[in-house]
């Protein structure tokens, strides 16, 4: 049994799941044009009203480019699985997913090296050593309340257990969305390893809601009232706060222990035998560049992948405010990644999943 995933605690200074329908573009329609570049993504970035930061990339990108992007958007987890099974007729060019899943990417070949313009500003944690992926967008898991029925959000795991939350938790699927395996994550780290995080699993499904394939659709949820607590990450949750007044940030401890986090970044590649493979560098490199990075905070709503960048904006101010006191905390991915099946499975034992 693994429970040894997770490297030691840091200080931290003052962020996936189905989408409800695939919106996937005809793949002989892609492999005709020139001027077309494929990406399939976690969701999150995309904005609802079109005002996301992929909203403005995507936009200024075909600008500056005349290359128009087509977007498929679903959990991390399907769209490794769907790159899998398109190995023999490529549709994808760029595969954007949440960890431990570009890392799966990565060991299943799906990827292929390209160091984008910009990534040499990118921390060695947040992009891989062989070049086959480089995070874009920075960000933290985290969980969500509903400020109006909650005051304060709750401080610890265990008072989710209370019979206040019966069929007012829901955390999307371990697996299936980026943000869902998450919550395995955090768990194992805060209760000290994979038994005893199963085991406050267990007990939290008396209140559990049921799965859910999509992280983002539980936002509009907890707004409304229908939740009071969900999972999600801190660049997706800040993003749908402006038009969800009710939804509120919080972070999780463990009774006793202080609230923890970790990063869990957006990270792109350049899938292996991508159909449009020059068009896919040329998007890395606009995501990477300057002007797209200052916009992470400011319209996205992250946190910039490259170190160089220091955001001021209102945006910016905000998150740092959000982080702090909490403590970060880095996985294993790598461990994570091997050990990501079990896991699941010890999960779906556990909660009868």
């Amino acid at each position: 049994m693994r429970t040894n995933i997770l490297r030691p605690a840091t200080a931290v200074a003052g962020s996936l799941a189905l989408a409800a329908a695939l919106t996937a573009c005809g793949g002989s329609s892609a492999a005709s044009d020139d001027k077309v570049v494929t990406v399939y993504s976690a969701d999150g970035l995309k904005g609802e009203n079109g005002e996301g930061w992929y909203d403005k990339v995507f936009e200024d990108f075909e600008k500056k480019t005349g290359i128009k992007v087509e977007y498929v958007e679903g959990g991390s987890g399907e769209m490794v699985q769907r790159t899998v099974r398109e190995k023999s007729n490529t549709q994808a060019d760029v595969l954007v997913t949440l960890p431990p899943f570009i890392q799966q990417a990565g060991a299943k070949g799906l990827l292929q090296t390209y160091e984008p313009a910009g990534s040499d500003q990118v921390d060695a944690a947040d992009k891989a050593a062989d070049g086959t992926w480089t995070s874009v967008v920075n960000n933290y898991f985290g969980f969500i309340y509903n400020k109006k029925e909650l005051k304060t959000p709750p401080r610890t795991w265990e008072e989710l257990l209370d019979s206040s939350y019966k069929e007012k938790v829901q955390y999307s699927t371990p697996g299936v969305a980026g943000d869902g395996t998450a919550v395995l994550i955090k768990a194992m780290h805060d209760f000290g390893g994979q038994k005893p995080a199963m085991d406050y699993l267990k007990k939290l499904q008396t209140n559990n809601v049921g799965p859910s394939a999509s992280t983002g659709k539980l936002a509009p949820k907890v707004d409304k009232g229908e939740l009071r607590v969900a999972n999600g990450d801190v660049q997706m949750n800040f993003a749908q706060s402006k038009d969800m007044p009710n939804l509120g940030i919080w972070f999780p401890a463990k009774d006793g222990a202080k609230p923890t986090t970790f990063a869990l970044p957006y990270a792109a590649g350049l899938v292996q035998k991508a159909p449009h493979s020059a068009n896919g560098k040329k998007l890395l490199d606009f995501m990477l560049s300057e002007q797209a990075q200052q916009d992470v905070s400011a319209v996205g709503g992250g946190f910039s992948a490259r170190k160089d960048i220091e955001a001021t904006d209102a945006n910016a101010v905000e998150l740092a405010g959000l982080m702090k006191g909490v403590e970060i905390f880095e996985p294993d991915w790598s461990a994570i990644s091997t050990g990501l099946d079990e896991y699941i499975d010890a999960w779906k034992s556990a909660t009868g999943s």
